[in-house]
């Protein structure tokens, strides 16, 4: 199957979309809606839970589930205080990175729609060359251009609103995705994408493919626990997104060495099941899919823990996609290791037999 085939204008036109919409942590609602009419017609049902996580299930009447995830949140910020003088301080909703924050144009969600700040930062002037301040949480403040605290609140913001940033899809070079929210609302689309490619190749599967876009993962994996116990499954395919650890500043001993363009990345880990993460590079073998391999200490930080440790032990195993500058608003991945994320999921999907166990004994 060529790589160039796989996305298609409606896949990406969705992708672009789907990006461009914000939804963060505890906030997804509305980009679930989206992601569910896409998959609409590639499945039989949906499941959705009481915070927000959206499932769709092809063959629901059958007893072995398996479970290909990713999740549907972005990192935010919480509007925490409102100075007299109309200034807003924030917290974190999730992994904010707080240097890349002073200068950056802002929306703060509220009941009245979208209110317009920025990220005011003292210019280079100003500031102190002896021991000059870095950007820190106590120090971040947004300036929407109001004067006193009863102007800021007669504008609908009050703490507890939440903010995200208005950074938009881009194509840099022909072939890298760049946005804010690729991790891991790209997850979501490639498993998306794999449900649509099994519709259109008429594949039949001899067991339930649930397909999961948890909630709530960027703030401990939340989402992931509250839905693998409503589903009960056999096996989980999650995917997420990892390091590019060959740009500046990063340590490789430390890190591993993983790169865009090179490939999806099998992680081993304790989390991971081995039977099925050598089923998933058998089948990356088999079908030619270049991939890397990265390993995790403790944990694998990702929705895998979550699905692994859950119902008294679920056949769990992660492939990633590497991607650069995690957790900014210019996140990028390489448009052939999305392809072929979603080819090495696919793959995987027809190599897994009803039942199989995936026991060492």
């Amino acid at each position: 199957m060529a790589n160039e085939t796989i996305l298609n204008k409606s896949s990406l036109d969705f992708l672009e979309k789907y990006l461009n919409n914000a939804s963060p942590t505890g906030y997804e609602a509305a980009g679930q809606k989206l992601w569910m009419d896409y998959l609409r017609p590639y499945v039989d049902t949906f499941i959705t839970d009481t915070y927000g996580t959206a499932v769709g299930v092809i063959n629901p009447d059958a007893k072995y589930k398996v479970v290909i995830e990713g999740h549907a949140d972005e990192i935010s910020w919480y509007v925490n205080y409102i100075t007299d003088d109309g200034l807003i301080y924030v917290i974190r909703n999730g992994g904010s990175d707080h240097q890349i924050a002073p200068s950056k144009r802002v929306n703060i969600h509220t009941k009245n729609g979208i209110v317009k700040g920025i990220f005011g930062w003292p210019a280079i002037h100003t500031r102190n060359r002896d021991k000059e301040e870095h950007p820190k949480i106590d120090n971040l403040f947004i300036d929407i251009g109001c004067d006193k605290k009863e102007e800021v609140e007669k504008m609908g913001v009050h703490v507890g609103c939440v903010i995200t940033y208005p950074d938009e899809f881009m194509v840099l070079n022909g072939d890298k995705f760049v946005c804010r929210a690729i991790d891991n609302r790209m997850g979501g689309f490639m498993i998306a994408e794999v449900a649509r490619m099994l519709h259109d190749n008429k594949k039949i599967l001899p067991f339930g493919l649930y397909i999961t876009n948890s909630v709530q993962e960027e703030v401990g994996l939340r989402g992931a626990e509250m839905i693998t116990n409503t589903i009960k499954p056999n096996v989980a395919i999650v995917t997420d997104v990892c390091h590019d650890t060959t740009t500046p500043m990063i340590n490789k001993k430390i890190e591993g060495e993983t790169k865009i363009g090179k490939g999806p990345v099998i992680t081993y880990a304790p989390a991971v099941q081995n039977n099925l993460r050598d089923l998933i590079i058998e089948a990356a073998e088999k079908n030619s899919i270049p991939f890397q391999r990265l390993a995790s200490s403790r944990v694998t930080g990702t929705d895998t823990d979550a699905f692994a440790y859950s119902n008294g032990g679920v056949a769990s195993a992660l492939i990633s996609l590497p991607l650069r500058y995690m957790h900014t608003t210019v996140e990028m991945v390489h448009r052939e290791d999305v392809e072929n994320v979603i080819r090495l999921i696919y793959e995987s999907l027809l190599q897994i037999e009803n039942e199989n166990t995936f026991s060492y004994f």
